[in-house]
């Protein structure tokens, strides 16, 4: 099969194509067609720079994957040849990824894909659903009522939380980018917060009456992180996509602080089937038309993916970059 692959860490121009051969369904595994992937900032990272995870770095990169059931493996009674699917499955962890024409997945990691998308559409989403429903659902427990802070609105794993977040019942307060404001208001937040000209103060006084959000979830992190400590209210909430270097704050305001990293089940073996579950209600949420991807413009195969990292790295991308095959 035809692949593009790395053989060390560097620029865009480390991805070769490449001849590699098939993979064989094994215990517990499928064989997919690859149909599409997308880019997350952890692809560009894995590529580029030195991660906990480099030292087992696959050839073959991107985790997320929509595809076609071509091989079902021994052990495995809830797929079949022909069933579209689609995951968060490899491109970590010596697992190849989907920069190929075919990939073999654990198929506790995979789902039936959302019937009302294509392909390209639902390879948006795996990385991000995964993210903001463990955030949302299983860290915070976010119900009916809450009020949440969810930073990045547009974002990858932001625009998914704010739909989620609505579903949850949540009373929802998102910062958006002045660029962005009409795709933001699109997402059903009740209140929008352009975050270049609006303060944590006066948007904490504006809706929560000066008490600050039951839950907040930061998808932006890094110096953002200080907002999110000064937007909570005491003994709240914070979940996070990054680490964090200060913890004092989390004291201070006795918080039930969480670290989100969907990455878990690759890279430790456990909690597989908690994707595959995840993953089969975020279809059925999309079907139901509660959440929808926002998909970038930009027209890649795999092929282009080198185009598709500095695409991502130039800022200009709105909502997730698709590759297909």
């Amino acid at each position: 099969m035809k692949a593009m692959i790395i053989k060390e860490i560097g620029a865009t121009d480390v991805f070769q194509l490449a001849e590699k051969a098939k993979p064989v369904a094994k215990s517990g595994h499928l064989v997919v067609a690859v149909k599409a992937t997308s880019v997350n900032p952890l692809d560009t990272m894995l590529r580029s720079i030195e991660l906990p995870w480099s030292t087992n770095l696959p050839e073959i990169l991107h985790g997320d994957v929509a595809g076609i059931v071509i091989e079902v493996g021994t052990n495995v009674s809830n797929f079949n040849i022909g069933d579209e699917v689609y995951g968060m499955a490899g491109g970590v962890n010596g697992v190849d990824g989907a920069l190929a024409e075919y990939m073999l997945v654990d198929a506790r990691l995979m789902a039936k894909k959302p019937k009302t998308l294509t392909m390209k559409q639902a390879a948006a989403l795996p990385l991000v659903s995964i993210t903001a429903y463990e955030a949302l659902v299983e860290k915070m427990n976010v119900k009916a009522g809450d009020n949440v802070l969810i930073h990045g609105a547009t974002g990858g794993v932001g625009h998914i939380a704010v739909q989620l977040a609505k579903i949850l019942g949540a009373n929802v307060t998102s910062t958006y980018s002045p660029a962005n404001k009409a795709l933001a208001k699109t997402l059903g937040a009740d209140n929008l917060v352009d975050y270049t000209s609006e303060t944590v103060a006066d948007y904490v006084t504006e809706y929560t009456g000066g008490v600050g959000f039951d839950k907040v979830f930061d998808t932006i992190a890094g110096d953002n992180i200080q907002k999110s400590f000064e937007a909570v209210k005491f003994n709240g909430h914070i979940s996070t996509i990054l680490p964090i270097e200060d913890p004092l704050q989390i004291a201070l305001k006795s918080l039930s602080f969480h670290s989100i990293l969907m990455l878990i089940p690759l890279c430790h073996g456990i909690n597989h089937e908690s994707h595959g579950r995840i993953l089969t209600e975020i279809a059925a949420l999309v079907d139901a038309g509660k959440i929808s991807p926002i998909i970038d413009q930009s027209d890649y195969s795999i092929w282009d993916v080198a185009k598709a990292h500095d695409h991502l790295a130039s800022g200009k991308a709105v909502g997730k970059i698709t590759l297909t095959v």
